[in-house]
């Protein structure tokens, strides 16, 4: 069955750490509209659930038909280059995942994708050896799909949204004819993914273990409370300043920042000329100005409507987002096709 039929409307839905972000679209490939978009609180599952029992365009199944995008806590996004002498070799990729990623591959369902496009690996073709590996745990996707079904969505398609986020920021690079290349942190609870992107694709990939949880107790003993439930209410409360506390709280990521930024730029030459954070609960949207200027590296801001009208999107009059920022981008990522992107003129 198609995502979109004559009698459905399509769906897009970024399920991420922090919120879930949902697009109703005009229709499958582009030119398309974005007729509506919505943003619920990850902890309120009980408000999507009652914007979707009347939400418009069902099946005869009942359920929304949506391309759903998620963030699991131990996904693998990694940019590796492959021994092709190796590559016909039956234990290679098991050895790469246990070895170099850490992960059961009896566990994980994991894609080897080429780092320069995004297409699907070819073993045959002997000059593509720098790759991405994507995957996430297998039992994951199960239950992952089985709770998709009770709110009332039927998955057409369950991506990994760093992927499509990705794919959506070298896209923008190209399409801004950009030389330098990007950083982009993804905040999570207990990992921080960070990559570093031209546009020519994923240039570097690692994950640090080093997240928001990490600064919990860091803002108990700093400010003296008793436990770290009490700092954790504070730091999420968005009513005290924690500005002059960022080195102290982002300390360890920021050497293991600073390592990959320098290995990277020792290796290249090129130096990095932006920042940019995503899947920052709002309380918590500092911590970007703390980044970039522990970094010393400008802040990265996303044009998006000129880049989205370069990809056939366009919004419906009253549904764009405001403001219309790096938040969407996944969820756009989602719906985007980047086939026929213009280049932005100089």
């Amino acid at each position: 069955m198609s995502l979109f039929s004559s009698k459905t409307k399509g769906y897009c839905i970024e399920f991420g750490e922090q919120s879930i972000l949902l697009a109703r679209v005009s229709r499958s490939e582009s030119p398309l509209v974005i007729e509506e978009v919505k943003e619920f609180p990850v902890s309120d599952i009980t408000a999507l659930k009652e914007y979707l029992k009347s939400a418009p365009g069902k099946g005869p199944t009942k359920l929304i038909h949506a391309k759903c995008g998620i963030f699991p806590a131990k996904r693998v996004v990694r940019r590796h280059t492959l021994d092709l002498k190796r590559i016909k070799e039956p234990a290679y990729f098991n050895e790469i995942y246990t070895q170099q990623f850490r992960v059961d591959p009896e566990k994980y369902t994991i894609t080897v994708l080429n780092s320069a496009d995004g297409s699907e690996f070819d073993d045959s073709k002997t000059n593509q050896k720098e790759v991405v590996f994507c995957g996430f745990p297998s039992e994951e996707i199960d239950s992952m799909q089985d709770s998709l079904l009770a709110m009332g969505i039927y998955p057409e398609r369950l991506e990994l949204s760093s992927v499509s986020t990705l794919g959506a920021l070298i896209s923008y690079l190209k399409f801004k004819q950009s030389k330098t290349p990007l950083l982009l942190l993804e905040f999570g609870a207990d990992t921080t993914q960070s990559y570093i992107l031209s546009a020519d694709g994923v240039e570097i990939s690692r994950p640090i273990q080093s997240g928001i949880s990490a600064m919990i107790p860091v803002v108990q003993k700093e400010l003296g409370l008793k436990d770290e439930e009490s700092a954790k209410k504070l730091f999420f409360s968005n009513t005290f300043d924690f500005t002059s506390m960022g080195l102290s709280l982002t300390k360890k990521l920021l050497k293991e920042l600073q390592s990959s930024i320098g290995f990277y730029e020792v290796q290249t030459g090129q130096s990095i000329g932006g920042v940019l954070c995503t899947q920052l609960p709002q309380p918590l949207a500092w911590l970007s100005t703390t980044m970039t200027g522990a970094l010393g590296v400008s802040s990265f801001n996303v044009e998006m409507t000129p880049w989205l009208e370069s990809t056939g999107i366009r919004f419906a009059d009253g549904a764009c987002p405001t403001p219309l920022n790096e938040r969407w981008l996944g969820l756009t990522a989602l719906i985007a096709s980047y086939d026929h992107v213009i280049v932005q003129k100089k």
